[in-house]
Protein backbone atom coordinates (compact mmCIF):
# COMPACT_ATOMS: atom_id res chain seq x y z
CA UNK A 1 0.00 0.00 0.00
CA UNK A 2 1.08 3.38 -1.19
CA UNK A 3 0.53 6.22 1.16
CA UNK A 4 -0.72 9.21 0.01
CA UNK A 5 2.09 11.84 0.35
CA UNK A 6 0.35 14.88 2.60
CA UNK A 7 1.60 17.92 0.75
CA UNK A 8 1.78 20.96 3.44
CA UNK A 9 -0.64 23.63 3.15
CA UNK A 10 1.02 26.94 1.77
CA UNK A 11 0.79 29.74 3.98
CA UNK A 12 0.96 32.19 1.16
CA UNK A 13 -2.47 33.48 0.86
CA UNK A 14 -2.19 33.77 4.96
CA UNK A 15 0.33 36.02 4.87
CA UNK A 16 -1.04 38.03 1.93
CA UNK A 17 -4.22 38.75 3.94
CA UNK A 18 -1.93 39.78 7.16
CA UNK A 19 -0.11 42.29 4.95
CA UNK A 20 -2.12 43.93 3.25
CA UNK A 21 -5.58 43.34 4.28
CA UNK A 22 -5.60 43.82 7.89
CA UNK A 23 -3.66 47.12 8.07
CA UNK A 24 -6.83 48.30 6.02
CA UNK A 25 -9.51 46.74 7.87
CA UNK A 26 -7.31 47.93 11.43
CA UNK A 27 -7.57 51.70 10.17
CA UNK A 28 -11.17 51.38 9.06
CA UNK A 29 -12.20 50.41 12.64
CA UNK A 30 -9.68 52.95 14.14
CA UNK A 31 -11.30 55.69 12.07
CA UNK A 32 -14.68 54.96 12.66
CA UNK A 33 -14.30 54.17 16.40
CA UNK A 34 -11.75 56.98 17.47
CA UNK A 35 -9.38 55.04 18.93
CA UNK A 36 -7.10 57.09 18.45
CA UNK A 37 -6.21 60.97 19.55
CA UNK A 38 -6.83 63.72 16.88
CA UNK A 39 -3.79 65.51 17.46
CA UNK A 40 -3.61 69.24 16.05
CA UNK A 41 -0.32 71.21 16.19
CA UNK A 42 -1.48 74.70 16.16
CA UNK A 43 -0.83 76.34 19.79
CA UNK A 44 -3.07 78.89 19.69
CA UNK A 45 -6.99 78.45 19.98
CA UNK A 46 -8.30 77.54 16.22
CA UNK A 47 -11.23 79.65 15.28
CA UNK A 48 -13.85 77.77 13.85
CA UNK A 49 -15.78 79.41 11.83
CA UNK A 50 -13.01 82.09 10.93
CA UNK A 51 -14.10 85.81 11.77
CA UNK A 52 -13.73 88.53 9.11
CA UNK A 53 -11.74 91.23 9.50
CA UNK A 54 -12.84 92.77 6.29
CA UNK A 55 -15.67 94.07 7.85
CA UNK A 56 -13.92 96.95 9.70
CA UNK A 57 -13.38 99.18 6.03
CA UNK A 58 -9.36 99.20 4.90
CA UNK A 59 -6.96 99.56 2.73
CA UNK A 60 -4.99 96.87 3.46
CA UNK A 61 -2.57 95.07 1.06
CA UNK A 62 -3.43 90.96 1.20
CA UNK A 63 -0.14 89.96 4.52
CA UNK A 64 -0.58 87.43 7.03
CA UNK A 65 -1.36 90.03 10.01
CA UNK A 66 -0.47 89.59 13.80
CA UNK A 67 -3.52 91.48 15.19
CA UNK A 68 -4.24 93.28 19.02
CA UNK A 69 -7.45 95.41 19.40
CA UNK A 70 -5.98 98.49 21.85
CA UNK A 71 -8.55 97.65 24.72
CA UNK A 72 -9.55 100.36 27.01
CA UNK A 73 -6.93 100.70 29.27
CA UNK A 74 -3.52 99.80 28.00
CA UNK A 75 -2.26 97.31 31.33
CA UNK A 76 0.48 94.76 31.74
CA UNK A 77 -1.53 92.08 29.29
CA UNK A 78 -1.75 95.19 26.45
CA UNK A 79 1.73 96.49 27.08
CA UNK A 80 2.89 92.98 27.21
CA UNK A 81 1.04 91.80 23.58
CA UNK A 82 2.67 94.74 21.84
CA UNK A 83 5.90 93.93 22.76
CA UNK A 84 5.24 90.39 21.76
CA UNK A 85 4.39 91.01 18.47
CA UNK A 86 7.49 93.60 18.11
CA UNK A 87 9.25 90.51 18.85
CA UNK A 88 7.33 87.91 17.09
CA UNK A 89 8.05 89.88 13.53
CA UNK A 90 11.01 90.84 14.33
CA UNK A 91 12.42 87.20 14.93
CA UNK A 92 10.54 86.42 11.31
CA UNK A 93 13.70 87.61 9.71
CA UNK A 94 13.74 87.59 6.03
CA UNK A 95 9.81 86.09 6.41
CA UNK A 96 8.71 89.57 7.83
CA UNK A 97 8.05 91.38 4.59
CA UNK A 98 5.22 88.92 4.48
CA UNK A 99 3.82 89.33 7.90
CA UNK A 100 2.08 92.57 9.33
CA UNK A 101 2.11 93.79 12.76
CA UNK A 102 -1.59 95.47 13.10
CA UNK A 103 -3.30 97.18 15.79
CA UNK A 104 -6.40 98.16 15.58
CA UNK A 105 -7.99 100.76 17.92
CA UNK A 106 -11.38 102.45 18.57
CA UNK A 107 -13.27 105.18 19.80
CA UNK A 108 -13.07 104.08 23.64
CA UNK A 109 -9.05 102.41 23.28
CA UNK A 110 -6.17 104.37 24.45
CA UNK A 111 -4.64 106.03 22.57
CA UNK A 112 -1.58 104.36 20.79
CA UNK A 113 0.11 107.45 21.60
CA UNK A 114 -0.31 106.88 25.18
CA UNK A 115 1.41 103.82 25.14
CA UNK A 116 4.76 102.04 24.75
CA UNK A 117 3.63 102.28 21.01
CA UNK A 118 6.57 104.65 19.98
CA UNK A 119 9.30 102.11 21.16
CA UNK A 120 7.58 99.58 18.43
CA UNK A 121 7.83 101.47 14.99
CA UNK A 122 6.62 98.62 12.87
CA UNK A 123 3.65 98.29 14.40
CA UNK A 124 0.75 99.57 12.06
CA UNK A 125 -2.43 101.27 13.72
CA UNK A 126 -5.49 100.58 12.04
CA UNK A 127 -8.49 103.23 13.32
CA UNK A 128 -12.02 101.50 13.08
CA UNK A 129 -15.31 102.54 14.49
CA UNK A 130 -15.76 100.10 17.58
CA UNK A 131 -19.38 99.02 15.86
CA UNK A 132 -16.97 97.26 13.05
CA UNK A 133 -14.58 95.58 15.57
CA UNK A 134 -17.97 94.47 17.00
CA UNK A 135 -19.21 93.05 13.91
CA UNK A 136 -15.87 91.13 12.98
CA UNK A 137 -15.23 89.79 16.95
CA UNK A 138 -19.37 88.88 16.48
CA UNK A 139 -19.45 90.94 20.31
CA UNK A 140 -17.02 88.12 21.33
CA UNK A 141 -14.41 88.83 22.92
CA UNK A 142 -11.55 90.81 21.44
CA UNK A 143 -9.43 90.23 24.33
CA UNK A 144 -5.95 88.56 22.72
CA UNK A 145 -3.14 87.95 20.01
CA UNK A 146 -4.53 86.85 16.41
CA UNK A 147 -3.43 85.75 13.30
CA UNK A 148 -5.02 86.84 10.22
CA UNK A 149 -4.68 85.04 6.90
CA UNK A 150 -4.09 86.94 3.89
CA UNK A 151 -7.48 86.93 2.90
CA UNK A 152 -8.54 88.65 6.04
CA UNK A 153 -9.57 85.63 8.22
CA UNK A 154 -9.01 85.82 11.63
CA UNK A 155 -7.84 82.36 12.32
CA UNK A 156 -5.75 81.80 15.25
CA UNK A 157 -6.32 83.64 18.60
CA UNK A 158 -3.92 83.46 21.82
CA UNK A 159 -4.69 84.93 25.17
CA UNK A 160 -2.87 87.81 27.02
CA UNK A 161 -0.99 87.12 29.65
CA UNK A 162 -0.02 89.45 32.69
CA UNK A 163 3.89 87.86 33.42
CA UNK A 164 6.21 88.68 30.91
CA UNK A 165 7.95 85.55 31.09
CA UNK A 166 4.23 83.90 30.08
CA UNK A 167 4.42 86.83 27.13
CA UNK A 168 7.46 85.44 26.32
CA UNK A 169 6.78 81.56 26.42
CA UNK A 170 3.74 82.52 24.07
CA UNK A 171 5.31 84.44 21.92
CA UNK A 172 7.68 81.21 21.32
CA UNK A 173 4.56 79.38 20.17
CA UNK A 174 2.83 82.06 17.89
CA UNK A 175 6.40 82.10 16.36
CA UNK A 176 5.87 78.85 15.98
CA UNK A 177 2.31 78.78 14.32
CA UNK A 178 3.05 81.42 12.19
CA UNK A 179 6.48 79.59 10.84
CA UNK A 180 4.13 76.77 10.39
CA UNK A 181 1.66 78.58 8.15
CA UNK A 182 4.02 80.60 5.83
CA UNK A 183 6.06 77.73 5.10
CA UNK A 184 2.87 76.08 3.76
CA UNK A 185 1.35 79.42 2.11
CA UNK A 186 2.74 81.07 -0.75
CA UNK A 187 0.58 83.38 -0.68
CA UNK A 188 1.32 87.13 0.83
Amino acid sequence: MSEVEKKPKSKTPLIMFVVFVLPVVLAYFALQFDWFNKASTNRGELLTPALDLNLIPNELEPKWRLLFVMPTNCEQSCENALYSINQIWVALGKESDRVEPLVVAHQSSEKPENTEMSAHPHIKVLSADIQNVNKVFKDGSTDGIFIVDTLGNIILKYSLKQQQEDAIQQSRDILADLRKVLKLSRIG
